[in-house]
């Protein structure tokens, strides 16, 4: 790559290549300068340091499964949506797993726009079952660990027993619906609306 074209954004393209190519622990910015045909001095134009990079994989990563997320549930609503939801990030992390590790799960400021847009977009996914303010955003909170939590473990190798990960995904996936229609029966059977 010429030395005029490098950018921040092509510099995390760069480190994203590395990432996949040879998994997150490659990311220096040695190696990402290397790949840029550059000396390291010269990424400090684009990049304060290591931190801010990986701050900018970890956004760029959001950002993408984010839009999964949202062509997923796009022109879907209720149990569909919140399905397409759950496969579209078990599929990316499973496509991307050098990539999904290293997205950093702690609020960065490299990552609020997309993280504000993917709880958007799981917000919209649960808008069917009735939950409002604090009951919404728990429910939020409680899909993303179930979904991040089976996709690490999958990308991992942890599930180690011979039964077959699909069907155990749909019971996850099962398990979340049914309780969601749970807490909507719940909220309209004492008349709190999500609450």
């Amino acid at each position: 790559m010429p030395r005029a074209s490098l950018s921040p954004d092509a510099v995390v393209g760069l480190a994203l290549r590395i990432v996949d190519e040879e998994g997150p622990d490659a990311l220096t910015l040695s190696a990402v300068a290397g790949r840029a045909g550059v000396a390291t001095p010269s990424l400090y134009k684009h990049v304060r340091g290591l931190a801010e990079l990986r701050g900018l994989v970890s956004g760029r990563v959001l950002a993408e499964l984010t839009e999964i997320a949202a062509e997923a549930v796009l022109g879907r609503s209720g149990d569909d949506a919140l399905r397409a939801l759950m496969d579209g990030w078990r599929s990316y992390a499973a496509r991307h797993p050098h990539r999904y590790s290293v997205l950093v799960q702690a609020p960065l400021p490299e990552t609020a726009e997309a993280g504000d847009r993917l709880v958007g977009v799981m917000l919209a996914a649960l808008r069917a079952y009735g939950l409002e303010g604090s009951a919404a955003i728990h429910a939020v909170r409680c899909l993303r660990a179930v979904t991040h939590g089976f996709a690490v473990l999958e990308a991992e190798g942890a599930f180690r027993l011979a039964e077959d990960l699909d069907e155990s995904y749909a019971l996850l996936a099962h398990m979340v619906v049914s309780g969601l229609r749970t807490a909507r029966e719940m909220s309209a059977a004492d008349g709190t609306p999500g609450r």
